[in-house]
């Protein structure tokens, strides 16, 4: 993590949280030396906020609710030229974002995202697991692209983030970045990582509300034109 706060960090970690305080330690502890954590708390009553800051991680607080509030409000306070983001519940480990950033350093790649590999059977919901493997489905119909996930392990430059334009601020924003990347020409790269049972309980795929819920929200962002995102001055990636 960021241990020289006059010296900006090589990478950006956004880390959406709302009542993570039981595995935050472990998360904090994984984030690559010399980069910054950025912990957006979403609203937790579970002392997450002052966790995270007791890990050294520089903590945003974001009113608003959703899954996609929470991260734009990382993406905003980050200052380095990669940004990356990870779920905060100790499914999957931060000390893999190297793996994900280095198409990026090389240029081969715009957008890199972690697709998931559970390591046991309870780590992924069966109800989720379908919906995922559906929602990859319609991607790959709207896109073009060859994805199987819509992996939250995932890594791009913070100034072509914000070209985008992202608007979507619940369960959508994941699936719009990726929609609007590949509308936008961006070079979206897949890799493997392992997905672990996460701490406590979900609260989009916890549930079969939840997951329907988001659900409706990644329809809405499929359902969006793509001439809007062409008539968009920039976009970003190269």
């Amino acid at each position: 993590m960021d241990e020289s706060p006059t010296s900006p960090a090589p990478v950006d970690v956004v880390l959406p949280c709302l009542d993570e305080a039981a595995a935050l330690p472990w998360v904090l502890s994984r984030i690559p030396r010399n980069w910054r954590a950025i912990v957006v708390d979403n609203g937790s009553t579970d002392r997450s906020a002052e966790t995270a800051r007791a890990h050294g991680a520089h903590v945003v607080g974001e009113p608003l609710r959703g899954f996609g509030a929470a991260c734009h409000a990382g993406l905003a306070a980050a200052t380095a030229d990669i940004v990356c983001f990870c779920d905060c519940d100790a499914s999957l480990d931060p000390a893999l974002l190297p793996e994900l950033v280095a198409p990026l350093t090389a240029g081969s790649a715009d957008l890199v995202l972690g697709r998931r590999r559970p390591t046991t059977f309870r780590a992924w919901p069966p109800h989720a697991r379908l919906a995922n493997a559906e929602l990859a489905r319609l991607i790959r119909r709207r896109t073009g692209l060859p994805l199987h996930d819509l992996g939250p392990l995932r890594a791009a430059r913070r100034r072509d983030l914000l070209a985008l334009d992202l608007t979507d601020r619940r369960s959508g924003y994941p699936l719009q970045m990726v929609v609007r990347a590949a509308d936008a020409g961006w070079r979206v790269r897949e890799t493997d990582v392992p997905y672990h049972p996460r701490t406590g309980r979900s609260k989009v795929t916890g549930t079969w509300r939840g997951t329907w819920q988001a659900v409706r929200d990644m329809r809405r962002v499929l359902d969006e034109d793509p001439a809007a995102v062409t008539a968009r001055d920039g976009g970003g990636a190269r």
